[in-house]
């Protein structure tokens, strides 16, 4: 591709490379390495990414936290998902390529399907998981693979799938989850761009990048979205102009919004009440990174992940508490940013409901 060919959609500096990794002092996570965001369309293929990413930056290992199981909500999450496999892949010869911390794995060995894990940066024992990357030569054949939040983290998504293609003899179903562009779109979401994520996607995207598809769809409240094709089916999308991308003018008008927010809370300011996030993780990152370069600084993140408590949060140093913790601080009537809305009533529930609450996606 040639600069011509690529339109630009956004940009951003100096974003934390890593905002899953956890850092265990203030200045380390302050300093952690960052890179800059220029978000393109790529008119050659229609497919969207980062530009200015540098894979040779991107190295996961095992501090590196995304678990979101750690929640009740997200676990129905993960049965919907493994309804989904079942009834496409099936239970027997199954691999999932980037298992993480294999909590997804686990659930499917539970309920008896044959599965094998592949991921650097898994921290268990399991016989299950390997910790590598599936690549040819791994002496594995699947009748289905699995690809849960990985896609979005490859610079070459398309070699990618080839390189799992060729790794599994050409042939086999796969099944692909990754956060959905159009809602990031629809929600000004800018807290949903993060440098760790080198692609984009479109559903749209997908169709034109498998000739067959067998299922499809989103969930999650549409934040995720899901397509389950032939691998053999794999091939080099091409741009449709009628299918061009509709990127907000006013995307970040969500992070005026938010300041606005704090402003009405004039007596919260006046009593230096803390400003709140829950949610540690990849959104609470970027939304307490650009709220401090705004002049709207967080000052207190909760998160029910114990791996991530008592760590920093990168690029503001944020130190991350426990909902037990944080709330024994919290003046009742503190407001609290929720970075998934999803999450809202068992938020409310986790804290007796004693607070302003603002859903930053709703």
């Amino acid at each position: 591709m040639t600069q011509e060919t690529l339109k630009t959609l956004y940009e951003a500096k100096d974003f934390p490379v890593f905002q899953n990794r956890m850092y265990p002092s203030p200045e380390a996570a302050r300093n952690c390495p960052k890179g800059d965001i220029r978000l393109v369309e790529d008119q050659l293929t229609g497919l969207i990414y980062n530009a200015a990413f540098r894979s040779e930056l991107v190295e996961y290992d095992i501090h590196y936290q995304n678990e979101q199981a750690v929640s009740p909500l997200f676990r129905q999450h993960l049965e919907q998902v493994a309804t989904i496999v079942e009834g496409t892949l099936g239970r027997e010869q199954l691999i999932e390529v980037g298992c993480g911390k294999a909590y997804f794995l686990q659930l499917l060995v539970d309920k008896g399907f044959d599965i094998t894990g592949f991921d650097p940066t898994y921290e268990g024992d399991s016989p299950r998981v390997r910790k590598d990357y599936f690549r040819e030569g791994a002496g594995l054949r699947a009748k289905g693979l699995i690809l849960r939040h990985v896609l979005e983290h490859i610079a070459d998504p398309v070699g990618f799938l080839g390189l799992l293609k060729a790794a599994n003899g050409g042939q086999g179903k796969i099944y692909i989850e990754v956060p959905c562009f159009d809602w990031i779109c629809k929600h000004r979401a800018w807290f949903d761009i993060f440098y760790e994520h080198a692609n984009y996607f479109r559903l749209s995207d997908f169709k034109r990048m498998f000739r067959h598809i067998e299922r499809c769809g989103s969930f999650f409240g549409d934040q995720y979205l899901y397509v389950v094709a032939d691998l053999a089916s794999l091939q080099t999308p091409t741009y449709d102009p009628s299918d061009a991308v509709d990127f907000p003018a006013d995307f970040l008008s969500r992070l005026i919004l938010a300041e606005q927010s704090r402003a009405e809370q004039s007596r919260a300011e006046q009593s230096r009440a803390p400003v709140c996030v829950w949610g540690g993780a990849s959104k609470g990152v970027i939304f307490a990174l650009l709220r401090e370069r705004a002049g709207y600084p967080v000052s207190t993140v909760i998160d029910v992940n114990p791996a991530k408590q008592g760590q920093y949060l990168a690029g503001t140093g944020l130190k991350v508490l426990a909902p037990t913790v944080a709330m024994q601080m919290l003046p009742p009537g503190s407001t609290i940013f929720v970075m998934n809305s999803n999450y809202l009533d068992e938020i409310k529930t986790m804290s007796n409901n004693a607070y302003q609450y603002i859903g930053v996606d709703q």
